[in-house]
């Protein structure tokens, strides 16, 4: 073992890595990100649709976010019709 702490030094672990800490699939997408996803459209646009309601976000703080399960969900309901 190394007399030197990992924690003081900023020093990861072996065979711990930033890829292990993150999720494969994102829980929230941007806007944007969503718009080009699951419609199609650009920037500009998916703003529009989420001012409009077709894309459903939570502000969280002063960011504005898709939730990936209610955008999934939505597009379900809208199949199903």
């Amino acid at each position: 073992m190394s007399p030197v702490d990992p924690g003081v030094t900023g020093r990861r672990r072996p065979g711990a890595s930033r890829k292990a800490i993150r999720r494969k699939t994102p829980l929230t997408l941007s806007v944007p990100e969503a718009g080009e996803l699951y419609y199609g459209l650009s920037k500009n646009g998916s703003y529009d649709a989420a001012a409009r309601g077709d894309i459903p976000t939570v502000r969280v703080g002063k960011l504005l976010r898709v939730p990936v399960r209610l955008m999934e969900r939505k597009l379900d309901k809208a199949g199903a019709a």
